[in-house]
């Protein structure tokens, strides 16, 4: 694999627990940079012990692999752990960015629009040897849904800031193109300097006065 030409393979289930635990389940059957999507989650997951709202058929609710030795030749560094988020995190803003709507990445791993929560991501490594030889990476995207339970205090989807409708499948292929762009990035040459700086540009943290 050309690391500097990543590319990712999408898998649609119409329904599963939640995609980091089916990923889970079949690892050893994908490649790196492996998208498995579900158009409905019966146990989707957030932070902790939270769970993430999505109503089937209406977002982005897919789980994707990073095996680090397939595109870098060797595992990544626990200290590099935050590299992953860096990925991540500019990836999904840069595809906001192709919809005309600009995003800030709420430390540690949530993206958020004027003040409002539009995706959520939940990363769980796997460690060998005191590396981490590969990543399983969770996004809840919220493309189409506008009906929102009363207990989530500031969500917003990506039809409610532009007034358009979303293909789920459609919008999968053009975020994983940004997405694998970003991951290019860690085998370029000052490409993880890179990733950090804009990271560090565009993350906030949220004060304790504003919490919900």
């Amino acid at each position: 694999m050309n690391p500097f030409h990543l590319s990712a393979k999408q898998i649609w289930l119409e329904e599963t627990d939640s995609t980091n635990r089916a990923l889970r389940r079949h690892i050893g059957d994908y490649d790196s940079l492996s998208f498995l999507a579900a158009y409905g989650q019966t146990a989707g997951r957030g932070q902790g012990d939270h769970t993430w709202f999505s109503t089937p058929g209406k977002n982005l609710t897919f789980s994707y692999l990073l095996r680090y030795s397939e595109f870098l030749g060797h595992p990544l560094a626990t200290d590099d752990a935050l590299l992953i988020t860096c990925v991540t995190t500019l990836g999904i803003r840069d595809y906001l960015l192709t919809h005309g709507v600009k995003a800030d990445i709420k430390w540690p791993n949530d993206i958020w629009v004027d003040g409002k929560k539009i995706c959520g991501i939940l990363i769980e490594n796997i460690l060998e040897d005191g590396a981490i030889r590969e990543s399983i990476i969770g996004v809840g995207l919220n493309l189409n849904e506008t009906g929102w339970p009363p207990e989530l205090p500031n969500p917003v989807s990506l039809s409610e800031l532009t007034g358009r409708q979303y293909d789920p499948a459609v919008e999968l292929v053009s975020l994983s193109k940004e997405i694998c762009r970003r991951c290019a990035m860690l085998a370029q040459p000052d490409g993880s300097v890179s990733l950090q700086e804009e990271f560090g540009k565009y993350m906030f943290r949220l004060s304790e006065e504003a919490r919900p």
